[in-house]
């Protein structure tokens, strides 16, 4: 599930370098035979009072039946299931955000909705409940949450998990969609 966010008051400076993997061909290799292989790196330098998506909101695999369920994956990665639905395998993993603020300032924090719909070959599907993993745990909606920033450099990091509705006899395939988190440093 792709995510989007807002920046409060500045852009952040993003830097990437790609590079493509060569891989040697299959010949028959000599005795003393050299492989050479590149990879991608990615750097993010933060303006103060910025903050980025680190990952996406992923549910993981899972199987619908003939009857509807939910999927719940908790700030903490875990997943649970409801009704007809199976959960596949072990992934699935929560929304990461991350920023820079300074030590103890407040900070409210609002969804651009409460819920959204992803879309993918068959019926859309809901997904609600955005849960962020602060301490406690707390539901987000669009009124905005205050917290704290209590890291003494000011840096932070946070998960965002949701529940997802799968219908009866849900289409197999990809569904994706997006949803807003919005910081306002106080």
């Amino acid at each position: 599930m792709r995510t989007s966010h807002a920046l409060f008051p500045q852009p952040l400076l993003r830097g990437i370098a790609a590079c493509t993997l060569i891989a040697a061909p299959a010949a028959a290799a000599p005795a003393f035979a050299q492989d050479a292989a590149q990879a991608e790196t990615e750097a993010i330098v933060l303006r103060p009072l910025s903050f980025f998506k680190v990952n996406d909101l992923d549910f993981g695999a899972i199987i619908a039946s003939g009857s509807a369920g939910t999927v719940t994956l908790a700030p903490d990665g875990s997943r649970s299931r409801t009704g007809g639905v199976t959960l596949a395998g072990s992934g699935g993993e929560p929304a990461r955000f991350a920023g820079l603020g300074s030590y103890n300032r407040q900070v409210n924090i609002s969804l651009g909705a409460n819920r959204i719909w992803i879309t993918g070959p068959g019926q859309r599907m809901r997904v609600r409940d955005f849960e962020i993993g602060s301490t406690p745990t707390a539901i987000l909606s669009t009124s905005p949450t205050r917290f704290r920033i209590s890291s003494p450099l000011g840096n932070y990091n946070f998960p965002v998990g949701a529940t997802l509705e799968v219908n009866a006899n849900q289409a197999p395939g990809d569904y994706s969609g997006s949803f807003t988190i919005t910081l306002n440093y106080l």
